[in-house]
């Protein structure tokens, strides 16, 4: 499908400006003593951050874009196809209750099967990642004096890659192993984080077995867009099947998948 540089301006701009506002409202809980936290019944941390920025995203697609469905973690919705907007108020909790800095709100915009829009932010990182279709992925962080241009390496041998995952669960046997043996170096960055780096060509493949649909919609553009290659985990042909994601620089993506899922 061909992508006219711009056509979504105005949906970056709307994230970007969501993306804001989250990052005030997450900055203000992160770290608080008197920070509420609940379990929820698949026994994961939700926090009163995590909820509010998700409202708050919703009041604001509410006024500005009133007739796009809106699907998040927190407060569910429909996954419809079509447009819709796909949130993540914070992707990483577990880091954002223990303190740990490596959080970040995941918005996106996609359009039946494709993301056309995301944004990833993270501000106790102090970084930004973003990106739409036919107009690059970007990225700003405390080194930067202007934005920056993402752009995937150029490492074409797995024996050469530096991989990156999450952590062991949902692997299939022995694949994990298989996978960091056959790499150059391997490190444990996690979430988002993991992807991201692969759209800056820091990292060259990054791994999670399992992740929903809302982990992974705002990474895809980016990762797309700075030159790089993002499918499902599973093998299923659609990235939105929220079944994990693999992302490569794209020269490594077929000898990873092999390696990855046999």
């Amino acid at each position: 499908m061909a992508y006219v540089p711009g056509a979504y301006n105005d949906d970056l701009a709307l994230a970007l400006r969501m993306a804001d506002q989250a990052d005030a409202m997450t900055l203000a809980s992160f770290r608080r003593d008197d920070l509420a936290i609940e379990t929820k019944p698949d026994l994961t941390p939700v926090t009163e951050a995590d909820r509010g920025v998700e409202r708050m995203v919703r009041e604001t697609l509410a006024q500005e874009r009133p007739n796009d469905p809106v699907l998040g973690e927190e407060y569910g919705g429909t996954d419809t196809g079509g447009r819709r907007w796909i949130i993540d108020p914070i992707d990483g909790t577990k880091n954002f209750v223990r303190g740990v800095p490596v959080w970040a709100t995941l918005i996106a915009l996609a359009i039946d099967h494709d993301v056309v829009v995301g944004v990833v932010a993270a501000p106790a990182m102090g970084r930004r990642w973003w990106a739409a279709r036919g107009a690059g992925a970007w990225t700003r962080g405390p080194e930067d004096s202007a934005d920056r241009r993402c752009r995937v390496s150029a490492v074409r041998e797995v024996s050469d890659a530096s991989f990156s995952f999450s952590d062991g669960v949902g692997w299939p046997h022995g694949c994990l192993d298989q996978m960091m043996d056959s790499t150059w170096r391997t490190r444990g960055y996690g979430d988002f984080w993991s992807h991201m780096l692969v759209a800056e060509g820091h990292v060259d493949i990054a791994a999670e077995p399992e992740l929903d649909i809302w982990d992974l919609a705002a990474l895809v553009p980016v990762v797309e867009e700075a030159g790089g290659t993002i499918t499902p985990f599973s093998g299923d042909s659609k990235i939105l099947s929220g079944a994990g994601a693999i992302s490569t620089n794209g020269l490594l993506h077929e000898a990873a998948s092999r390696i990855i899922r046999p």
